[in-house]
C-alpha cells in the first residue's frame, strides 16, 4: 500500500524514510551513507550501547542485512511532524525474516528524526523496537 502526504515538505521526508528503508531490505545497506547523517545516532533492541555515527550506523543497518534473508518489510500508519527544518518521523513496521533456519516475524515501531542540510534530508537520530508483549 502505497502512503503519500498532501504536504510537499512531509512527503519529501516520507521518500527519504522509503527510500532508505528500501535500500536495506532489498539488499543495498551501503546505500544508507546517502540517508544517515555522519553524526547520526541510533538505539536498537539488539545494541547494548547507543550507535554514535553515520558510519556506526550503517556498519549495524549492513550486519542485519546480510545476516537475515528478508521477505517481507511494510510501514503502517506514519505520521510525520515538521518543525521548521526538523522533522520527526514515527510509523509501525511488520517485517519477515529468515535468519538460523526459520522465518520470524516481527512488529514493531520507529521513530525517526531528521534535519534537512543543503536542501535535502538527513536521518540524525533512530530508535525502533518490538512492540510490547
Amino acid at each position: 500500500m502505497e502512503i503519500y502526504f498532501r504536504d510537499p515538505a512531509k512527503e519529501a521526508v516520507w521518500r527519504t524514510i522509503r527510500a532508505l528503508n528500501e535500500a536495506w531490505t532489498k539488499g543495498r545497506p551501503d546505500d544508507l551513507a546517502d540517508y544517515f547523517h555522519r553524526d547520526m545516532v541510533a538505539l536498537t533492541p539488539t545494541d547494548r550501547h547507543r550507535l554514535d555515527g553515520g558510519a556506526a550506523c550503517v556498519a549495524a543497518w549492513k550486519r542485519f542485512a546480510e545476516t537475515a534473508r528478508i521477505a517481507r518489510w511494510e510501514e503502517r500508519d506514519p505520521v510525520i511532524h515538521l518543525y521548521g527544518e526538523a522533522a520527526v518521523v514515527a510509523y509501525d513496521f511488520a517485517i519477515t525474516f529468515d535468519m538460523g533456519g526459520g522465518p520470524i516475524e516481527m512488529n514493531g515501531r520507529d521513530l525517526f528524526f531528521l534535519v534537512r542540510q543543503e536542501g535535502r534530508w538527513w536521518v540524525v537520530a533512530d530508535q525502533f523496537s518490538p512492540h510490547p508483549a
